[in-house]
């Protein structure tokens, strides 16, 4: 990112003149929040005018600070919910998706865990309750400690939809606030299970197979891993040509955007 960044002003500031000086308030998905924050750092450097502020409460929250107006983009990991466009445009808000890049649902285990691979099928008996031991699975004859995200979080609700077939996630499940959450108590506990935006798998997390599956940029963008989905940024109404929110929200089309996604470790939807 620290070429993008360096380049930003350099390879921006003639195509960006127009811009003035404005404020950019963004709310949402702490999946989406790496991407929104590095693309904030980006266009600070090309415009110091632009003040940019960015926000992670959940995919949820960010859809109500979009409706109750109080946000100028919704970071979002998964899409606006009917109830959610409904209560947007009693409330005079027009929601219009930009679907900026993409991501894959590892699942986490510590790196000690020698368990390689699971099917959809053990995942979500894992997560109901039916698989409690990891010798179930050819593991270690250790109790699984399963870590899932808050119910108010995109990448639950996509992880739900995707695994769990409608299944209820077991009473005895450890819910987290953040990605980050997830990954830390993973990392410290060798007997866990969770799940996370491929940004947030490193070396300190053993991602699996699912399906025979490993998670990456390729199986992602050929849709041979099976637990993936599209992350947006969503405004009210299509910004207006040429203002801050526009150049903002279509920076993922940009060479330099696609690869500030890359570099933090999602999939550009397009490239050049």
């Amino acid at each position: 990112m620290k070429k993008a960044v360096m380049s930003a002003a350099l390879m921006t500031a003639v195509a960006f003149t127009g811009v003035a000086e404005d404020k950019i308030v963004i709310d949402g998905s702490t999946t989406v929040g790496p991407i929104a924050k590095a693309f904030a750092e980006y266009f600070m450097a090309a415009h110091p005018g632009v003040n940019i502020t960015v926000s992670e409460s959940g995919s949820g929250n960010g859809a109500k600070s979009l409706i109750n107006g109080v946000c100028d983009i919704a970071d979002m990991s998964r899409p606006m919910k009917n109830s959610e466009f409904k209560a947007a445009i009693d409330n005079g808000i027009q929601p219009v998706a930009h679907a900026v890049a993409l991501d894959g649902l590892p699942i986490l285990v510590h790196p000690k865990n020698p368990v390689q691979e699971l099917t959809i099928e053990q995942i979500r008996s894992i997560y109901t309750g039916v698989i409690t031991n990891w010798k179930e699975v050819g593991g270690p004859d250790m109790e699984i400690v399963v870590i899932t995200r808050d119910t108010n979080s995109g990448t639950y609700e996509t992880f739900e939809g995707l695994v769990m077939n409608k299944q209820k996630i077991t009473e005895k499940a450890e819910y987290v606030g953040s990605n980050g959450a997830v990954r830390q108590r993973v990392q410290s506990t060798p007997a866990a299970i969770g799940y996370a935006g491929l940004g947030f798998v490193d070396k300190t997390v053993k991602a699996l197979r699912v399906n025979g599956i490993y998670p990456s940029a390729a199986t992602v963008r050929t849709g041979e891993y099976p637990i993936a989905r599209p992350l947006f940024m969503y405004t009210n109404g299509y910004p207006e040509l040429g203002s801050a929110v526009y150049q903002f929200v279509t920076l993922y089309l940009s060479e330099d955007g696609q690869e500030i996604i890359d570099e933090i470790g999602f999939i550009p939807v397009t490239s050049y």
